[in-house]
């Protein structure tokens, strides 16, 4: 529907035949595919339980924005006659939709915020035969807490009708003030206040000089909304070479691509910088722009190893000059960053995968940084992990230590030893077949210890929960740990972001101190731990895969 102002509205009270019985949010929101979310009053009945839920609705402002996939436009329009049935006060969206997950956080902060509604699958394909979703973020920037979000579940479930306003729509064409009915609605450039925040933290006049040089960057937008933002910084701002932003408009099918950051999604990035001499610096983000992937001319950076190299390179940045209060990771990522922060003297915290773990660390001042192995990284800036700001990070580093990456991961070895380190993911695998490995290997745990295993033997495995240090939450069943007697791991997990079938995800990690061989290839070096692993659990012979559908 074409987008016009309306200053005159009135309700209507939509009836359910009954409720939907399938919208419980994962770590990320409500995925499904793009087909579900068209179902007649799909979108409609996870929206009014949200907005019956989320506290400060009536009088409040809401930010709404998305990644730009398939439907994208069409919910927003969606959203804001809710919203005005609702009694917001005030929804702030963007100029076509286009808003990326971490800069709808800061907006959420920026505006003070009841909350925000961000519209997007993050690394899922789009499209009309791809998939959508829906996240709530609560009032620190941040994902809902797990509280909001079995709230609005139950709330789903309960449902016999929603609330809408029946109004013309507001044009996402450009900027500009509207009404619908007592509800003000603000369209905004949704680039300019995150450029705001990165120059805040980032020396930008340093790392233009840098891209001005003989420095080469290639950057990846995948079709996706970092797009906009990405040009603008690298290109009209830091004076990169036009055409440095590669796929930079975004797409509703992403061009038919899979927007996920990794070697196997990215791989002519990835082939740019590991195969060839002309670019110095790769960098590609995903669907919404939180995560991130991060390459050297001829060397790919792990996640977990570039968490822990901005936390010993932190007090390079403006933002972070003054040092760190702590550190966190999810626990499949390395133990990189655990060995950093012990040398810095600063706290380390081992969470459960879901960013929203983070955010009470990083609301209590217990934490500076924060990362995931999922190629996630993000600060205190925002309650979000940050693509963008990851790659500006690096950038920073490289700008004030004058040398290329591959020198950056060397050094960093060479003072802090190496976690190798990788990840091993098979997707789209039968629900029952996945389970039932799991739930096999889940029922091995208490025998498993002093079973010898890769030529090691199992201190100790275990199925990993965690207490929350600020609040006293308790989170159990967050994945299978085996813990070898040499400080080596091995972790399993079912993913719950996909929504075909699904992903059993094979953590893989094993220390090597800066005294000893830091120059091998990880597969090489994990080679017999992933024999021992598939052996144990059966992944071969139970998911009918001879290999991984992804290495990372």
């Amino acid at each position: 529907m074409p987008m016009t102002s309306s200053a005159s509205s009135f309700i209507r009270q939509v009836p359910l035949a009954q409720p939907f019985t399938d919208q419980k949010p994962g770590t990320s929101g409500l995925r499904k595919s793009s087909r579900q979310f068209q179902t007649p009053h799909y979108l409609e009945s996870f929206i009014e339980a949200s907005l019956r839920v989320l506290p400060g609705v009536a009088g409040g402002t809401l930010v709404v924005g998305g990644d730009g996939r398939f439907g994208n436009r069409a919910a927003i329009e969606t959203i804001a006659r809710m919203a005005a049935a609702h009694g917001v006060a005030r929804l702030v969206t963007t100029t076509g939709g286009i808003l990326s997950t971490p800069a709808a956080s800061n907006l959420i902060r920026q505006r003070g915020a009841i909350g925000g509604i961000i519209l997007s699958a993050s690394h899922n394909p789009g499209g009309p035969e791809g998939d959508f979703g829906v996240k709530i973020n609560g009032a620190n920037g941040g994902p809902a807490p797990e509280s909001l979000t079995d709230a609005i579940h139950a709330a789903t479930l309960s449902l016999d009708g929603y609330r809408i306003a029946d109004a013309r729509a507001i044009s996402l064409d450009g900027p500009g003030s509207h009404q619908l009915g007592a509800m003000a609605v603000e369209v905004i450039d949704g680039v300019d206040d995150y450029i705001a925040l990165m120059q805040q933290l980032f020396d930008f006049d340093r790392i233009a000089a840098l891209l001005r040089g003989n420095f080469r960057l290639a950057f990846d937008a995948m079709h996706a909304v970092t797009g906009p933002y990405a040009s603008r910084i690298f290109e009209d701002l830091l004076g990169a070479p036009a055409g440095t932003v590669r796929n930079g408009v975004p797409l509703e099918d992403f061009g038919g691509g899979h927007p996920d950051p990794n070697l196997t999604y990215a791989h002519e990035l990835a082939e740019l910088l590991m195969q060839g001499d002309a670019y110095d610096f790769g960098a590609a983000c995903d669907g919404d722009g939180d995560r991130n992937m991060i390459l050297g001319r001829r060397c790919f950076v792990n996640p977990s190893d570039s968490l822990a190299v901005l936390t010993a390179n932190a007090t390079l940045a403006p933002g972070y000059a003054g040092g760190l209060a702590g550190v966190a990771r999810s626990m499949p990522t390395s133990a990189a960053a655990d060995v950093v922060a012990k040398a810095l003297g600063i706290a380390c915290f081992e969470t459960p995968t879901g960013w929203k773990f983070f955010g009470n660390l990083l609301d209590a001042g217990r934490i500076t940084l924060c990362g995931e192995e999922s190629f996630g990284t993000g600060s205190n800036h925002i309650r979000e992990k940050d693509g963008l700001w990851a790659v500006l990070f690096w950038l920073q580093i490289l700008a004030v230590r004058d040398c290329p990456v591959s020198e950056v991961m060397a050094s960093h070895w060479g003072a802090f030893g190496r976690h190798y380190y990788s990840r091993h993911d098979y997707e789209a695998i039968a629900s029952d077949a996945a389970h039932g490995l799991y739930d096999r290997v889940k029922g091995m745990l208490p025998s498993l210890p002093g079973e010898r295993f890769a030529g090691r033997g199992i201190a100790a495995a275990d199925h990993f929960g965690y207490t929350d240090p600020v609040d006293g939450s308790i989170s159990q069943g967050q994945g299978l740990r085996l813990l070898l007697d040499d400080g080596s791991r091995v972790v399993l997990r079912l993913s719950g972001t996909g929504t075909q079938g699904a992903t059993l995800r094979v953590y893989l990690e094993s220390y090597m101190p800066s005294s000893g061989d830091l120059g091998l290839d990880p597969q090489t070096a994990l080679a017999s731990m992933i024999q021992a692993i598939d052996n144990l659990a059966e992944i071969r012979q139970r998911t009918g895969m001879e290999r991984p559908t992804v290495i990372t």
